[in-house]
């Protein structure tokens, strides 16, 4: 152990990683997990679904090209902690205009650099996610372990990161209503969705069947967010009563919402799935997209087989649901991210099949 190190991490085994502290200092339980993008940085750290977990990011350069004001994808960013390789605090990039670390110290989000990425990854991967407490290097191991064990992960997180009341994003000559479900809705969803002419009005999680209603949407968007889906029951229950009434679309958690609305059924994945490159195989065309996923829950394949949900798209990596569909109800959704940021743009389509079908229900109105 080098003399200088000054901050370390303890994992639920009782394993230490020893690296230098940046951001702000101060000693947190998250759930620990890892993500395999190698750019991307600040619109993962600013990603509400991320909140209460701590990112290890396992490409070993960090920080280089600083933080950009227009790349953020929310305002208050709520991860729970960052773990890399090597952190740059110089960044090389004409449009930055404020470190990594400043951004972390801010919003009272705490770094650790120096540690063993490659190690901690395959700990990951061998052994799952697991709770981790971040601490100054004198902490005996003994008290972390206890603290580790006396405080488990809230599960109030999509309450924690939605917005408090609607927002409106405005597009000039719009065409469609689109009101989305905000579970910590990341702002490029938005972005596609101005982009394709829709103006989009942004209500809490546990906004009505009636005042959802009340905006006259052309169609639904559920977000993604945070956590569990099963702790996320009132949008559950607002699918249920206005799937077949509304075209609805759903990425991430809101795919598993919407699949547990139909009769389906969720389950943790050891490790889940974090980057920027996985493929995803659509079962109806038979092409191959590489896709931006970032989830720590998976839709149930044999649960679907008694509801009227079909599975669209599956992961080449492990063969788990990446989207599903009930073309009667007008209602689609997918486990990735199609708004990329960061990551590749092969299913940005998805948008449009979401307009298209916005399109064909108003016109047999």
């Amino acid at each position: 152990m080098k003399d200088d190190f000054n901050r370390k991490i303890v994992l639920e085994d009782g394993s230490e990683y020893y690296g230098y502290g940046f951001g702000y200092h101060t000693d947190r339980v998250c759930e620990i997990v890892f993500n395999t993008s190698m750019v991307g940085y600040q619109e993962i750290v600013s990603d509400p679904s991320y909140t209460y977990q701590m990112v290890v990011m396992t490409y070993p350069l960090i920080g280089n090209y600083g933080i950009t004001d227009e790349d953020f994808e929310t305002k208050v960013p709520t991860i729970g902690g960052l773990v890399v390789r090597e952190y740059n605090d110089l960044p090389s990039n004409f449009r930055y205009t404020k470190t990594l670390s400043e951004i972390l110290e801010e919003n009272k989000i705490p770094g650790i650099w120096g540690v063993d990425t490659r190690k901690i990854g395959r700990s990951i991967r061998d052994l799952g996610s697991r709770r981790v407490y971040i601490t100054d290097i004198d902490t005996p191991k003994e008290e972390a372990l206890r603290i580790i064990k006396e405080t488990p992960i809230p599960k109030d997180a999509v309450s924690k990161v939605s917005c408090k009341k609607r927002w409106y994003s405005r597009t000039s000559n719009h065409q469609y209503n689109v009101v989305a479900i905000d579970c910590g809705i990341k702002l490029n969803i938005v972005r596609s969705l101005n982009a394709r002419r829709c103006n989009v009005t942004i209500v809490p999680w546990n906004t009505t069947a009636e005042e959802i209603e009340m905006h006259a949407p052309d169609g639904i968007f559920l977000s993604n967010g945070p956590g569990d889906p099963e702790d996320v029951q009132p949008v559950i229950e607002l699918v249920k009563k206005l799937k077949g009434k509304y075209p609805i679309f759903g990425i991430c958690l809101g795919h598993q919402m919407i699949s547990l609305a139909y009769g389906a059924k969720t389950y943790k994945l050891k490790f889940g799935h974090r980057g920027g490159n996985h493929p995803v195989k659509n079962l109806e065309t038979g092409k191959i997209e590489i896709t931006s996923q970032n989830h720590s829950y998976a839709v149930d394949m044999d649960s679907l087989k008694n509801t009227e949900l079909t599975a669209t798209h599956i992961n080449l990596l492990d063969n788990t649901v990446e989207g599903v569909e009930c073309k009667k109800d007008k209602v689609f959704s997918v486990q990735y991210h199609p708004e990329s940021a960061p990551g590749p743009q092969d299913s940005a389509y998805l948008f449009d099949k979401f307009i298209n079908i916005m399109k064909e229900n108003k016109e047999n109105a």
